[in-house]
């Protein structure tokens, strides 16, 4: 199959839909990471998303609408302060959990009986997301467990040959993908950390919980599951009150042959003094918006990335954390 990238315009448009309808697959923007589009009423084509990925069966799909979609046609139950939530945050970064009306394919959920829903902000997104006017059951557009894609040409390198378009946004701006919020009980619950925070959702809700991972429990949303965002070379981790022991490292690899990098932010950068820096750039934003893209570049240029961990650890930091460990230090 030859992958194209392609302007987001009418023909390429009108190109994409034709392929969701007939059940295939599109790679498409958003201001988080690029997504593997595919029509979440077709059983097939949701599978054909964990195939092209090599996506485990048991990690459930987000399904993206547009912002005049009616949302009541896929799930119920919606609470109030979903709806304060939703007039906040939304179209943005913020994916919701709600209780499912069982419309969708159950291999987007995996079996469970709740649906995540997002709007994405990207104005791309939503010009595909409103010309197919469908529900798209969507991941990040790469290989399972490699380093999520925020542009094209990453999407590119993982998919070629596999999918026939791959809409051209430009680069994803926020960086780290969406928060995801259960908000199918009393309190909204966070699942999985981003750019949307524990506090800046308290703040609307009243309050907000953070949900722990218990063994044995079924995962209720992506990203919550096995070893994510890797790079393809070897990689370690080291907290910021280790910078030393970083450099340490750093040097013994150097003098053993091997192409070391350091990824950390611009302060740890200029304190930790050495020439292979992977800069994430200064601020919270910065280092949330950086990070996927620089593990990418490190991957062809390292044999070796030693990620240093932000001093700042709240806020969109719990999210970056969330990635970085799973990235340089999780476990499968």
């Amino acid at each position: 199959m030859d992958t194209k990238i392609v302007e987001i315009n009418s023909e390429s448009l009108a190109a994409a839909k034709k392929v969701i309808q007939d059940g295939g697959l599109v790679a498409f923007p958003t201001e988080t990471v690029y997504g593997l589009g595919a029509n979440a009423f077709n059983d097939d084509a949701v599978k054909e998303i964990y195939r092209v990925k090599g996506r485990p069966q048991d990690n459930p799909l987000i399904v993206h609408l547009h912002k005049d979609y009616d949302i009541g046609k896929l799930v119920y139950g919606v609470p109030s302060y979903a709806v304060k939530l939703a007039d906040r945050f939304l179209p943005g970064p913020l994916t919701m959990v709600y209780k499912s009306r069982g419309t969708v394919s159950a291999a987007v959920s995996c079996g469970l009986d709740t649906l995540a829903v997002r709007i994405p902000s990207h104005s791309g997104a939503q010009e595909f997301l409103k010309y197919v006017d469908l529900p798209i059951a969507a991941p990040s557009a790469n290989i399972s467990k490699h380093v999520s894609p925020t542009s094209a040409v990453h999407v590119y390198a993982d998919l070629a040959g596999k999918i026939p378009y791959i809409l051209d946004g430009g680069n994803s701006e926020g960086g780290i993908e969406s928060t995801v919020l259960d908000v199918t009980g009393e309190v909204p619950c966070v699942l999985r950390s981003g750019l949307v925070t524990r506090e800046m959702i308290a703040e609307v809700a009243g309050d907000c919980t953070v949900f722990v991972p218990r063994e044995g429990v079924k995962v209720r949303s992506p990203g919550m599951k096995y070893k994510h965002y890797s790079p393809d070379c070897r990689t370690m981790l080291f907290p910021y009150d280790e910078i030393g022991k970083a450099k340490e490292a750093y040097l013994r690899a150097q003098a053993d042959g091997t192409r070391v990098y350091i990824l950390c932010d611009a302060a740890c950068a200029e304190q930790i003094g050495v020439k292979n820096i992977l800069c994430l750039g200064k601020t919270e934003e910065d280092v949330a918006a950086n990070l996927y893209g620089k593990l990418r570049e490190g991957e062809k240029v390292a044999d070796l990335i030693i990620a240093v961990a932000p001093e700042k650890q709240d806020g969109i930091m719990v999210g970056v954390m969330n990635r970085l460990t799973k990235a340089c230090g999780g476990k499968e």
